[in-house]
Parts: structure tokens; C-alpha cells; sequence
């Protein structure tokens, strides 16, 4: 399903292959020879989402582009089967597998590897032809690449990356408060955008 949103609409190259249960709204741009499978969802919500060419979008996959980090990937990636990417820039020839997860403002090298459940923090770059181990955890400029059961050692990182206030503009809450209802009354308003979408049906129109 193609969808306006914002006064936008999709561009997809008259080669790329997008199925009929995928969703592709707003200011996305799809290139040569891509292939978007069913149930995948790449949504411009603010910013840009960007696809070159030959790349593959596998089923139930998530990509956002966000207004501060739009969503930008190079030649020949594959995102695989239920990974979640937003505001993060993928280099040509990386391979993300099954569950990967990668947040605002991370950067993807080239010929990468995230693997099975990986999962590469907010402002977190990985360094062309590094390996994220299934189930791993990348953060950190560069990045530091650990397991998950050594927190304390992800946190003394990935708490100066302000994934709040990265995310959502917020500053963390102090101990027994909490940022929620804010986030949510501004999550809500900007997601209430949605409400002026058009269908446009399955056809992409112009094309790239």
C-alpha cells in the first residue's frame, strides 16, 4: 500500500518490487531493483527515507526516517525479517539479519554485519566490515561492540548518548519521575499528522 502523508508521496523505480501487503508512506524513495516483501513498512515520519539500489526489505521489517535523522541506505543491503532501523544511515554491501535493531543517528559501515538480534545504539558507528555477534549490543563512537549481560559496561556508554533526548527531544527524568506524559502528548501530536494521509492504492507514481 502506497500512501501520501505530509503532501508526500513515494517514489519507487519502475524495476523495484514492492508487495501488496508492504506499506511505503510519505517521502520514501525506492531504487533499481529493490525488493520490499510482505508486511515490511518504510515511513517517512518527518524526514526522508532513502534507498539505493538492489537492496532487500524482508518481511514485517520497519524503516523510519525521522525530521532529525532522515534514513538513508546504500547499494546491495539486506535488512532481514523483522528488524526495526530508524534515523540510521546503512552503507552499500551491509548485511542486517533477523531482528536487528538500529536507532537514531547510528551509522551502518560498509559490509557490516549486524546479526541475528543485534542491536546498534543511538549515535552509534560501526566500522565498515565489523561484526555485530548475535545478540550483541554496539554503542559508542566508535563503537564498542559487547554481550548483553555486561550492562553495566553498555550503560557507562550509552548513557552520555542521551537516547531521550536524541529520540525525543527530552532530557531524562531525575530518579522517581518520569519524561512519559510528555513524550506521549508529543508523540501523539505529531503522529496525529497521520490523519491527513491519502491512499494512493499499490502504484507508485512518479518514478524515480
Amino acid at each position: 500500500m502506497l500512501i501520501e502523508h505530509d503532501g508526500k508521496r513515494p517514489r519507487i523505480h519502475a524495476s523495484a518490487y514492492i508487495a501488496p501487503t508492504a506499506t511505503v508512506s510519505g517521502d520514501v524513495a525506492i531504487g533499481p531493483e529493490c525488493r520490499v516483501l510482505f508486511g515490511a513498512t518504510l515511513t517517512s515520519e518527518g524526514g526522508p527515507v532513502v534507498l539505493g539500489s538492489h537492496c532487500i526489505v524482508m518481511e514485517g521489517a520497519v524503516i523510519r526516517g525521522t525530521r532529525v535523522h532522515p534514513l538513508r541506505i546504500g547499494d546491495h543491503v539486506l535488512v532481514g525479517p523483522r528488524a526495526y532501523l530508524t534515523g540510521c544511515t546503512v552503507e552499500e554491501c551491509a548485511f542486517l539479519a533477523a531482528g536487528t535493531t538500529v536507532f537514531n543517528g547510528a551509522m551502518i559501515g560498509a559490509r557490516a554485519e549486524v546479526r541475528i538480534n543485534g542491536v546498534v545504539h543511538v549515535g552509534t558507528r560501526v566500522a565498515p566490515d565489523a561484526v555485530v555477534p548475535i545478540g550483541w549490543v554496539a554503542v559508542g563512537d566508535p563503537a564498542a561492540i559487547l554481550p548483553p549481560h555486561e550492562h553495566d559496561r553498555i550503560w557507562a556508554i550509552q548513557e552520555a548518548l542521551d537516547f531521550p533526548g536524541t529520540v525525543f527531544g527530552l532530557e531524562r527524568a531525575s530518579s522517581g519521575e518520569t519524561i512519559m506524559p510528555e513524550l506521549t502528548r508529543r508523540y501523539c501530536r505529531a503522529l496525529g499528522r497521520h490523519h491527513a494521509d491519502r491512499v494512493l492504492g499499490h502504484r507508485a507514481s512518479p518514478d524515480l
